[in-house]
């Protein structure tokens, strides 16, 4: 009869609420909202990254040909490799990590950094169809670093 009964000195349980408060749907409604949000944000700085750095090498690269007619050659040539890695099947690598790290609430800063470096660093690899330099290897990685670091940041981290 006393089994159900709590012992003297002792609180009875109770049930915390879920991190954050709120129930389950309120965190779910949140997510909805911040998810896209954080992606959007880690893209704008991953593209200001990728922009910036891009900006610099093609600039390197073209001072070292010399010629202007041949630095025309390199920037269409070029543009013509942005163009074939802007497709929409390069989004795919930056998803799975997102989806990945939302369905298995990994809130690590490591994750999403390294993730994030990972999946832009496939780019060149989808995008072009062959092997890219390492130079181009090196800026999408470290672009990509960066978009980690911000989606960690915004949404990541409550994951």
């Amino acid at each position: 009869m006393t089994a159900n009964l709590p012992k003297a000195g002792r609180k009875p349980r109770t049930v915390e609420p879920a991190r954050g408060g709120g129930n389950g749907l309120t965190r779910l409604i949140g997510r909805i909202f911040i998810v896209p949000l954080g992606l959007l944000a880690a893209g704008l700085a991953a593209f200001y990254v990728l922009f910036t750095l891009g900006l610099e090498r093609i600039t390197r690269a073209m001072h070292a040909q010399g010629s202007d007619a041949d630095g025309i050659m390199l920037l269409l040539g070029m543009l013509r490799d942005g163009f074939k890695m802007s497709s929409g099947l390069t989004i795919v690598p930056v998803l799975l990590v997102v989806l990945i790290g939302e369905i298995a609430r990994i809130r690590t800063s490591i994750y999403y950094i390294l993730g994030g470096g990972a999946a832009l660093a496939a780019i060149p690899l989808l995008g072009a169809g062959g092997m890219p330099a390492t130079p181009l290897w090196q800026v999408f990685a470290t672009a990509g670093f960066a978009g980690g670091l911000v989606y960690w940041m915004l949404a990541g981290r409550r994951a």
